[in-house]
C-alpha cells in the first residue's frame, strides 16, 4: 500500500492546521514548560514528515518502506520486509532526509554563532562602561531607565542599570536576577537558536512562526515562574512593569520587553493548576507525536 498520501496529508496538517489548535488550547500559559515541549514535538515531527516525505516522493512505495523496516530492524524492531533496495533509491532514501538534517544543523549552528558573536561585543562594551557588583552578582551600566538583561553563554553575565537599582525594591530587585538567573540555569538561548533554525529553513509554515514566537514568550513565562518559587507575585510584576519599556540587545534575554504585558496578566491572575491526567496526556503526546510520521509511512502489518 501506498503511504505517500497520508504522509504528506498528516505532515501538512502538523505544519498548517496544528499550530492554530493548539494555540486555542487554554493551557498553554499555566504549564509553560509543557506547552514549549508541544510545540517542539510539533516542530520534530514536522521535520522528520518533511523528509519522509521527500523520500517517499522520489521512491517507489515499497522501497521506502523496506527502508523504514531495515531502520527499525537496526533498533531491534522486527517487521516484514520487502525485497532489496536499488543502489540508486538507497542513496535517495538517505540523501533527501539526510540534506533536510543538515541544513537544519548548519541554520542552529549558525544563529547560535552569530548571538555568540554579538554577546561577545556587548561584554567588551559592558566592560568599559560598567562596574561589577559583588552583592548583586552583576554588571550595573549607567543608564537612565530601569532594565535588566542576561547574556547567557559560555561566559554568562546578567546586566542591570544603575536605574533598576535605586527604583525597585530589595525584593524586586531579587526576582528580577532570579529571573534572569533561570535564563542562564535553563540555557534558554540554545532552545531559541533551535526554533530560530527552523523557521529559518521552514519560514513559509505557519507552524515555524507559532514556534519561534511561542517558545520565546514561554521561556520567559519559565523563567517568571522560577522567580515566583522564592518571591512574591506583587514583587514580580511591578519589577516587569518599570521595565517593561527597556530594550534589549541582540542575543540577550530580558526581564521586560514585548510581552511583559502578557506575562503581567498572567502573574497578576488566578493561578489554576493542571489537571494531573490533563498533563500526563499532554506530555505522553508530545512524546509520541515526533514517532507519529514513522508509523504514518511505515505502519506495521497485523496478523
Amino acid at each position: 500500500m501506498n503511504s505517500t498520501p497520508a504522509l504528506v496529508g498528516y505532515t501538512a496538517a502538523v505544519g498548517f492546521a496544528a499550530p492554530y489548535l493548539l494555540l486555542r488550547a487554554d493551557w498553554l500559559h499555566r504549564v509553560p514548560a509543557l506547552a514549549a515541549a508541544a510545540w517542539h514535538a510539533l516542530a520534530v515531527s514536522f521535520c522528520v514528515g518533511v523528509a519522509l516525505s521527500a523520500a517517499s516522493l522520489a521512491l517507489p512505495a515499497e522501497h521506502l518502506h523496506t527502508g523504514l523496516v531495515d531502520l527499525l530492524h537496526t533498533c531491534g524492531l522486527e517487521m516484514a520486509a520487502g525485497g532489496p533496495i536499488p543502489d540508486t533509491a538507497n542513496r535517495l532514501a538517505v540523501g533527501v532526509p539526510a540534506a533536510i538534517g543538515i541544513a537544519l544543523v548548519a541554520s542552529f549552528a549558525l544563529h547560535v554563532a552569530r548571538a555568540r558573536w554579538a554577546r561577545a561585543q556587548h561584554r567588551e562594551a559592558i566592560d568599559l562602561v560598567g562596574r561589577h557588583s559583588a552583592r548583586l552578582r552583576a554588571t550595573v551600566l549607567p543608564y537612565d531607565t530601569p532594565a535588566a538583561y542576561c547574556l547567557p553563554g559560555r561566559h554568562p553575565r546578567i546586566v542591570i542599570s544603575d536605574a533598576a537599582v535605586r527604583r525597585l525594591t530589595p525584593e524586586q530587585l531579587v526576582s528580577v536576577l532570579e529571573h534572569e538567573q533561570a535564563h542562564i540555569a535553563g540555557r534558554h538561548h540554545l532552545v531559541l537558536a533551535a526554533v530560530e533554525a527552523f523557521h529559518s529553513v521552514f519560514r513559509w509554515v505557519p507552524l515555524a512562526r507559532h514556534t519561534r514566537q511561542q517558545t520565546a514568550l514561554l521561556l520567559e513565562m519559565i523563567a517568571d515562574d522560577r522567580a515566583l518559587r522564592s518571591h512574591s507575585y506583587e514583587a514580580l510584576a511591578t519589577a516587569m512593569y518599570e521595565m517593561a519599556a527597556a530594550r534589549t540587545p541582540k542575543g540577550a534575554m530580558a526581564a521586560g520587553g514585548p510581552n511583559a504585558l502578557i506575562r503581567l496578566k498572567r502573574v497578576l491572575g488566578p493561578r489554576r493548576a493542571l489537571h494531573p491526567v490533563l498533563r500526563g496526556c499532554v506530555a505522553a503526546m508530545a512524546a509520541a507525536v515526533p514517532l507519529l510520521p514513522l508509523l504514518v509511512a511505515c505502519p506495521p502489518h497485523l496478523g
